[in-house]
């Protein structure tokens, strides 16, 4: 796996994880936490697939574009999303398995990430296309 790929397989774990969490969220902490707890579980796995799509669209995008500054700028998106992904969801997942509640105070960190990354998105999007480093068809 080299630099550039890294972003793609990271998207295909953070799907999987998705399906997976979502699966054990169903069935592990169906009966056995508060609807709270239960409520802040189904909110991180929403953001965590949405994101996880996201990050995808990213890696792709990373692989496509010809010029190296948009693509380290999308890379620099795609990590910051997956930085929000686990400090986001991440945070409300391990509250809901283990009751918890003080991780809650990091969760805001992770939505500053996800914000970041969706700005470093545009960012990637706002460069010149005869900026230097960028080949134009």
């Amino acid at each position: 796996m080299n630099g550039k790929s890294s972003l793609l397989v990271v998207a295909g774990v953070v799907g999987f994880l998705g399906v997976l969490l979502g699966a054990a969220g169903k069935h592990v902490l169906k009966d056995a936490v508060d609807d709270r707890l239960m409520s802040g579980f189904e909110t991180g796995l929403r953001y965590h697939q949405v994101h996880g799509v996201a990050l995808l669209a990213v890696a792709v995008g990373s692989l496509s574009v010809t010029g190296r500054v948009r693509q380290r700028r999308l890379r620099v998106a795609g990590w910051l999303l997956l930085a929000g992904i686990v400090v986001f969801c991440g945070s409300l997942y391990l509250m809901a398995f283990t009751g918890k509640l003080a991780l809650g105070r990091v969760t805001p960190v992770g939505g500053v990430l996800l914000m970041l990354g969706w700005l470093s998105l545009a960012w990637a999007g706002l460069l010149a296309r005869d900026s230097p480093g960028l080949k134009t068809p």
